[in-house]
């Protein structure tokens, strides 16, 4: 994490929309650090270590994340930016990249221990069952943005997406 001058943490992190070969998006289901109840699903990711660049890191969490290690990264085709109190405010600063995969079943080998007890649970999602949930997904309209994105249309320059 990085600090800016006006003390406010800024976070780079990055997402990543990892499909196989159906098209499926692999989630996680978890709670921020403090949060209790039930979690919302989000894309793998994580934030950027020192000098490492978005796909450096999107490559990190796919391995540390999954087990997967068979993947091809693709570019960054979303950025999105919004503050979350983790108890204090954090400007996350995101960016989503593409990646492919055959498709397995993930791994929790590497998981942290904060991993463990944050993330409940971890799957493949169709388009359709994605569009059909009513469970909280991150980045909001998830499920209407990749359609395109599974077709392979990627923007010439990542678009901007909503935060909320």
């Amino acid at each position: 994490m990085k600090k800016s001058r006006s003390t406010i943490i800024v976070r780079p992190t990055a997402r990543v929309l990892l499909l196989d070969g159906a098209d499926r998006i692999l989630l996680m289901n978890g709670r921020l650090p403090g949060a209790s109840g039930p979690g919302a699903w989000f894309t793998i990711g994580g934030g950027l270590e020192a000098d490492e660049t978005w796909l450096e890191a999107a490559a990190r969490e796919i391995v540390e994340e999954t087990g997967i290690t068979a993947f091809e990264l693709g570019p960054i085709v979303w950025a999105r930016e919004g503050v979350l109190n983790i108890p204090h405010p954090v400007v996350f600063d995101e960016r989503y990249m593409v990646a492919r995969c055959d498709g397995c079943e993930p791994s929790r080998e590497a998981w942290a221990a904060h991993e463990s007890e944050l993330i409940d649970d971890i799957r493949w999602w169709t388009i359709p069952d994605l569009a059909a949930t009513s469970d909280p997904v991150f980045p909001p309209g998830l499920a209407h943005r990749l359609p395109p994105i599974a077709a392979g249309e990627y923007p010439a320059e990542p678009v901007v997406i909503p935060w909320g």
